[in-house]
């Protein structure tokens, strides 16, 4: 059930006919750039095997407070050293914003691919590795500051360990994001699922407040609770929405 010209042509009828328009874009499009989610299970296994403790364990804000030096160890060789790629799906994305034809993209990507790819009204769910802050003082501090400082990256003005920008496992998350992820999906006349599913853990609540005309989905293996979609492309959403014409 991949992509076909008859599929295409009527992706392009929704989305051309939509009058709102937000994008979803799950873990798929990391995969899409070479990117790995820390859940996946190659991944997890390697992070195991060489750091003695589960991703689960290590990125969250108790290893974070109390063995400072091996989280950033962890943080600066396993993100930051390998940021993701721009891919067409950004580049796709880019073009149906500028076309006016996309209102809105929520990202559960630290890496935040569609904004590095120009689309310009992103709501970054689980924050940004290229956003970090002193806790003590507020001081904003790039991605490259954190990659390069020598074990743990303090700020430069009061000394204080720099908080990354990202969210971690079981922390809370932003209300307000969350209540504007919510209004963008409410308001949404069609809602894009890339890369994620109905029953995706991240997005599930927020498809409860969508109302609108139409559910398309296009990821690249079947999943649970598919039969939801007006409109479902078995594909890797870069190679769909490369065709599509904005």
């Amino acid at each position: 059930m991949g992509i076909t010209e008859k599929k295409l042509e009527v992706l392009q009828r929704m989305l051309d006919e939509s009058t709102y328009t937000v994008a979803l874009c799950g873990s798929g499009v990391v995969k899409e750039c070479g990117q790995r989610t820390l859940k996946t299970p190659q991944m997890a296994y390697e992070v195991e095997e060489q750091y003695g403790v589960s991703p689960e364990e290590i990125f969250t804000t108790v290893y974070y407070n109390n063995r400072t030096a091996q989280f950033f160890e962890f943080y600066k060789e396993e993100i930051l050293k390998k940021p993701a790629k721009v891919t067409e799906t950004a580049r796709a994305l880019k073009k149906m914003e500028e076309a006016g034809k996309l209102q809105c993209v929520i990202d559960s990507n630290i890496y935040q691919q569609m904004k590095c790819g120009g689309c310009k009204n992103v709501i970054a769910l689980h924050g940004s590795i290229y956003e970090n802050t002193c806790p003590h003082c507020g001081k904003v501090y790039s991605m490259e500051y954190m990659r390069d400082s020598e074990k743990i990256p303090r700020c430069e003005s009061c000394g204080t360990v720099i908080r990354p920008g990202v969210k971690l496992f079981g922390e809370m998350m932003n209300s307000t994001i969350m209540s504007e992820a919510s209004r963008q999906v409410e308001q949404a006349d069609v809602l894009l699922l890339l890369g994620t599913s109905v029953a995706s853990e991240v997005y599930s609540k927020y498809l409860n407040h969508f109302e609108g005309r139409y559910l398309i989905l296009i990821h690249k293996e079947r999943q649970f609770l598919d039969e939801r979609a007006d409109l479902l492309i078995l594909e890797e959403p870069r190679k769909v929405l490369e065709k599509l014409k904005f």
